[in-house]
């Protein structure tokens, strides 16, 4: 899950991490107290979305006087951002955060995520932050560098220590940056992120050393020992279907393509996208029912797959063990009744009961498709969609 700038800043604070004086708005009318407050020569105003790049896209403004950040505001809010990291509808601004400005002497990269390869936490940092990291990756490798903590391990002060100096941080400023560090990572593991990025994380006139932007994201499976960042989640973030899915209880998320998928375990779900991908076909989502299905959650899935616009024809690729073939398919006979089936739909189901779900298909009245292996099913599906353009 992830949550916007603002709320990140809220958290590491929490932590003893410095981040600069702010509040987040939702009407135009609420900045005039907020910049009374703040009492600034400068402040940023910045739009709060899911997405990288708005600093490029407008998201991100410098307002030097109390009714410039009014007019900036009352722009802002309501706009919408295109960037890299959005469809090409963008995503509209609902809340904006304004903040201190400052006078920035170095921007440096800071960033914690979790390490797939060794189970622990990895942290990365750059002398070149407020860039696209990416890039800096690519054309100047030498310049990133990479800290692994083992599984179970702390972040222990002579790291801190490491990473500062890597940073070229010396005197206070690398004691100040040092004890952020140890903060950062601190709220890292306490709130089951993973990831927290820091970009710019920078040392400003003065010699403060401060977090100016924020990304975090957090472990869906942990959320529930973690009830301060599960209210943080902004539903206006999320695609519409996604959001459905999760209230089923479902794993789904939105992908690109025009055929729908419905398969249970993450594994077959996987090998179920490559071959509709060998074939010639581009899989409109993820979808895994993994678990003991109800006929009702089936017909759920079924229903929520079917309202995408996007998809064009649908495959279901279940194996039957602790879900009944038979339950599965008097799920997608009550779901085809309720959406007037008119999308190619095709079947293959192996496992307990299968018999009786094929017959199930075979006789429900609707044009369903059962077939007995999933490479029949993908070619099959592929076809169809093909010959419904």
């Amino acid at each position: 899950m992830d949550i916007h700038e603002y709320q990140a800043k809220q958290l590491l604070s929490k932590f003893g991490v410095v981040v600069p004086p702010g509040e987040v708005v939702y009407q135009t009318h609420e900045a005039e107290n907020i910049v009374s407050w703040l009492n600034e020569e400068k402040i940023i105003v910045k739009a709060q979305v899911h997405a990288g790049g708005r600093g490029k896209a407008g998201g991100v403004k410098l307002c030097k006087n109390n009714e410039e950040v009014v007019e900036t505001v009352d722009k802002m809010i309501g706009m919408k951002i295109v960037t890299p990291q959005t469809s090409e509808e963008g995503k509209t601004v609902r809340r904006v955060y304004l903040e201190k400005g400052y006078e920035i002497e170095k921007e440096l990269y800071f960033c914690i995520t979790v390490d797939r390869e060794t189970g622990g936490n990895t942290i990365i940092t750059s002398k070149k932050g407020g860039v696209n990291i990416e890039e800096v990756a690519e054309k100047n490798p030498e310049e990133i560098h990479k800290l692994k903590i083992s599984p179970g391990g702390d972040l222990l002060t002579h790291h801190a220590r490491t990473i500062a100096y890597n940073l070229g941080l010396t005197g206070v400023a690398a004691k100040k940056a040092q004890k952020n560090i140890l903060g950062i990572y601190k709220a890292f593991t306490s709130l089951d992120a993973a990831l927290i990025e820091v970009n710019p994380f920078a040392v400003v006139k003065g010699g403060d050393v401060i977090v100016l932007d924020c990304k975090a994201s957090f472990d869906d499976n942990a959320l529930y020992r973690q009830r301060q960042v599960a209210e943080m989640k902004d539903e206006n973030e999320y695609d519409p279907l996604e959001l459905e899915a999760a209230r089923h209880d479902l794993n789904y998320v939105k992908l690109d393509g025009n055929i729908g998928l419905m398969v249970n375990g993450a594994g077959l779900s996987m090998s179920t996208m490559d071959i509709i991908k060998y074939y010639g076909g581009e899989a409109a989502n993820f979808m895994d029912v993994a678990g003991a299905a109800t006929p009702t959650r089936v017909a759920a899935a079924f229903k929520l797959i079917y309202k995408d616009p996007d998809v064009k024809g649908i495959l279901i690729n279940i194996f039957g063990g602790m879900m009944r073939c038979n339950d599965i398919a008097q799920g997608l006979v009550d779901a085809s009744k309720e959406v007037g089936l008119d999308k190619p739909l095709v079947v293959r189901l192996e496992g307990t009961n299968v018999e009786m779900g094929m017959d199930i298909l075979k006789n429900s009245g609707f044009p369903i498709k059962p077939v007995e292996t999933m490479e029949q099913a993908a070619q099959d599906i592929v076809n169809l969609v093909k010959e419904k353009k």
